[in-house]
């Protein structure tokens, strides 16, 4: 089974816009600082070089990774999904039973996740345990700080708002 990645266009184009600034500005200025660095001579004691040949393999690395969660990447409009239970896109508002607060969660692409915002990614384990639930269902789920017991208020489909992040 291939392993996907769902995440809206918003998200794609995201880690697209990352993937060329990290080419086309932050990796040639990072080799021009390791040439600048290579004229002050020996590299034994050379706190510029070492930094910028670790800045180097830490763009490398992120590049890397970028292109396997791009080739992963599964575009999806949660705006053409059913919205009856719990999916991709689904904007869900849940009561914690023991403590009657209300929680409002949208489920999105990993690289879209923003827990302060109630953005939870698609693979969390909240997320993989509401999955497929409906309104007025209970669900135990279990989290880092322990069990949670929820009542599942509403899902709805709402126009999701990401945080801009330039």
């Amino acid at each position: 089974m291939q392993n996907v990645e769902p995440m809206t266009l918003f998200g794609y184009e995201k880690l697209q816009a990352e993937v060329k600034d990290l080419k086309e500005v932050k990796r040639p200025q990072c080799v021009r600082d390791i040439e600048s660095a290579l004229e002050h001579g020996d590299l034994k004691e050379n706190a510029e070089y070492h930094a910028a040949k670790e800045m180097q393999k830490n763009i490398d690395n992120r590049l890397a990774e970028l292109q396997e969660i791009l080739g992963k990447a599964q575009i999806v409009d949660p705006r053409e999904l059913e919205h009856a239970k719990i999916s991709f896109g689904s904007t869900v508002v849940m009561t914690d039973m023991d403590s009657d607060e209300e929680v409002t969660y949208t489920l999105v692409g990993g690289c879209e996740s923003n827990p302060d915002m109630g953005l939870i990614s698609f693979n969390s384990p909240l997320a993989k345990q509401l999955l497929g639930k409906e309104e007025g269902d209970e669900v135990k789920v279990r989290l880092p700080g322990g069990e949670k017991e929820f009542e599942i208020d509403e899902v709805k489909y709402v126009e999701t708002v990401f945080e801009c992040m330039t």
